[in-house]
């Protein structure tokens, strides 16, 4: 790619990415969170939940379908991934989680909230993320919630609808937030994150 920088050629081919160092950098409100599990520093978890406006074989789904992929490539290629809910027939995609064939359901864990953050607004994803209106209409309850978990820990579709659940009622806890949450990261302020 001429005239492409090494680091954002990184960041948008997965095959340009060198692969993951071993370590976990400590950040520390994830030490915070961790001195309430024994001092064992958690794992951060995230779901989100969209409606698409159409079926994903229409052709106005066509080129979200098309990045779908990629933008996975990247975030398990990504400093801090961990893991991603797949359904069990392996499809990139997770539709009808949620009771409604037309909402595609994303979870995942990270490292770090800095790790996540970086992914969700350094890479491909946010080139997606800012063209959603096309794609999904718009939700009137939380659609993305975080949480903390312990390492080796994978959650559940149910869990998450739990998480999202509560922060609906409750609002940001430190059993389900949002961006607003977690004062160090900052991206999402400028960005408009839900």
């Amino acid at each position: 790619m001429s005239g492409c920088s090494a680091r954002s050629r990184a960041e948008t081919d997965p095959s340009a990415r060198a692969p993951r160092r071993p370590g976990r950098p400590i950040d520390r409100h994830l030490q915070k969170a961790g001195d309430k599990n024994g001092g064992k520093p958690l794992l951060l978890a995230e779901a989100n939940i969209a409606r698409a406006k159409k079926p994903l074989d229409d052709p106005a789904m066509a080129d979200f379908v098309a990045r779908i992929d990629q933008v996975n490539a990247v975030a398990e290629r990504s400093d801090g991934f961990v893991w991603r809910y797949q359904v069990a027939e392996g499809n990139t995609l997770a539709m009808g989680v949620f009771d409604d064939p037309m909402v595609i359901f994303n979870m995942s864990v990270w490292e770090t909230p800095r790790h996540l953050e970086h992914y969700v607004w350094n890479t491909v994803h946010k080139h997606v993320y800012r063209r959603k209106a096309e794609w999904f209409d718009a939700i009137e309850s939380h659609n993305f919630a975080m949480w903390w978990v312990e390492d080796g820990h994978r959650p559940s579709p149910d869990e998450a609808r739990q998480r999202l659940d509560h922060l609906d009622r409750h609002g940001n806890t430190d059993h389900a937030f949002d961006w607003a949450h977690l004062p160090h990261v900052k991206l999402w302020q400028s960005q408009r994150c839900a």
